[in-house]
């Protein structure tokens, strides 16, 4: 049980890391006019823990910030995961 913390805190690391890079990497696709990243795996990597890279790296990039619906659904990602961690913190005080 002692090791769970350790655990979730390398996986957002891992994820934050790996979601920061992928928008630097879609970025450079972008620039050369290679093939890009899709934006449901930008988006699923926001969801699984990446999305404070997400943000970061938008802004960082100055990548899909124009971007409507992408914009949209990334709020919308962030959004649900302040509602869980929330949900999640008022049930373990409660307990």
């Amino acid at each position: 049980m002692d090791s769970i913390p350790l655990l979730v805190g390398l996986w957002l690391v891992a994820v934050n890391a790996i979601t920061f890079a992928a928008f630097g990497l879609d970025k450079a696709r972008a620039r050369n006019g290679q093939r890009r990243i899709r934006e449901d795996t930008l988006l699923t990597l926001a969801l699984i823990g990446g999305s404070p890279a997400a943000f970061w790296a938008r802004s960082h990039f100055r990548h899909k910030t124009r971007k409507q619906p992408f914009s949209a659904s990334l709020a919308t990602v962030a959004l649900l995961q302040v509602m869980v961690l929330g949900g999640g913190l008022g049930w373990w005080l409660a307990g």
